[in-house]
């Protein structure tokens, strides 16, 4: 629902409708709309972060475990992308939101800068920036492919174009040259 008809705009009676669960079973449960707005966002962020997690931690060559988490990033299924922007937006008017999303924005940042931090002290990595500027980049950049294209606007593909482009600058920022694998 959240996906659909954002923060503001949730409701007991849409998720009592598309769940099949009594309104009153939902407000005994989480107690005001707010909290169960609030909990269903931390749910589906904290599923985003989680499913990114284990894709590092399924690579050992940082390389390939930094492709892995940028290409996990772009194959986000529609809604997926819709509850992040919808969660992004909504921390700008939430404190309670906010802190969460810097918790979770810290928790995403991490295997990057980890497979940064580990290609360096292997020696495969010389980057030209420091690591947390390196992730940055790449996170912003991911994050705008994502708004565009929850907005339907004319924006990079998930397919080999953007992700092309982007691996060939992580590649460079990293010290690694061009060519992408």
């Amino acid at each position: 629902m959240l996906a659909e008809r954002g923060y503001e705009n949730t409701r007991f009676a849409d998720v009592s409708a598309a769940s099949g669960v009594a309104i009153s079973t939902l407000q005994n449960y989480f107690g005001s709309r707010l909290d169960m707005v609030v909990e269903a966002m931390e749910l589906a962020t904290i599923r985003e972060v989680d499913a990114l997690e284990s894709v590092a931690a399924a690579e050992h060559d940082p390389w390939v475990r930094l492709v892995a988490m940028v290409d996990r990033s772009l194959d986000n299924p529609p809604r997926a992308q819709r509850m992040l922007v919808e969660f992004w937006r909504s921390t700008m008017r939430d404190d309670e939101l906010r802190r969460y999303g810097i918790e979770m924005w810290e928790r995403y940042r991490a295997p990057f800068l980890a497979a940064v931090g580990e290609g360096r002290e292997q020696g495969a990595f010389t980057p030209t920036a420091s690591p947390d500027d390196v992730v940055d980049l790449v996170l912003s950049a991911l994050a705008g492919a994502t708004v565009f294209r929850v907005l339907h606007h004319p924006a990079p593909p998930p397919g080999a174009g953007f992700r092309g482009v982007l691996l060939a600058q992580l590649r460079s920022m990293l010290g690694l040259g061009v060519a992408a694998r």
